[in-house]
């Protein structure tokens, strides 16, 4: 639950199929907020039509409207709801807690992007990336995250945070992109407790994903 409510229900600008969209759908269902989702048909090129790039110039969803709020990049918009409309569980307010929230979203943005997310949209998309140099980054990701999470609930200790939020998306979809996780099984006990939270909402799979 949010520790306060929006005045009128948020817009979510998305596709389906994104994971940067989902992290943000995701967590404005575990804060339980009231908004809408809007989709922007990626394929047909209405990301790059005037009407959207008003909203984020580089053309790319998610987009959230809050009010007066326009805002784009999905961990950006993460850390401002979290700020706005969650309890400080979600990203804390000290020096050391708000560091490790930090550096989880930095590896959403790097080697989560560019390893089972990248992976992804070469199998699913046809993406112009190198399916190889991906698959290596998730590997060496996976082999990192694997130990971590052996001794604790979440990516920064016992309590879930934006960080798990940013995190969760293309890690479960990695088998889309031919990354197995059954050699992981501390990196899937954590995604099942995501799973387990009130309010998850799961994201749309193109291929069926492993138990």
């Amino acid at each position: 639950m949010s520790a306060t409510r929006p005045s009128q229900p948020l817009r979510l600008y998305r596709s389906p199929f994104s994971g940067h969209a989902h992290r943000v759908e995701l967590f404005l269902s575990l804060l339980d907020l009231p908004f809408e989702m809007i989709d922007v048909n990626l394929g047909a090129g209405d990301q790059k039509k005037p009407e959207f790039l008003a909203k984020n110039p580089f053309g790319q969803v998610p987009v959230i409207e809050d009010g007066t709020v326009t805002l784009a990049d999905s961990n950006a918009i993460l850390v401002y709801l979290a700020s706005r409309y969650g309890d400080a569980s979600w990203l804390p307010r000290d020096p050391l807690g708000a560091a490790g929230v930090q550096r989880f979203l930095s590896l959403a943005a790097g080697e989560i992007f560019r390893g089972p997310a990248s992976a992804r949209m070469v199998a699913l998309f046809g993406a112009p990336l190198d399916r190889e140099a991906a698959c290596a980054t998730a590997a060496q990701l996976f082999g990192i995250l694997e130990p971590h999470l052996a001794g604790q609930s979440f990516l920064t200790g016992s309590q879930v945070t934006i960080a798990d939020v940013a995190a969760y998306s293309y890690i479960a979809h990695a088998p889309e992109g031919g990354i197995a996780l059954d050699g992981y099984p501390h990196i899937r006990r954590w995604l099942r407790r995501i799973e387990a939270l009130p309010g998850f909402v799961a994201m749309r799979a193109n291929q069926p994903l492993a138990a």
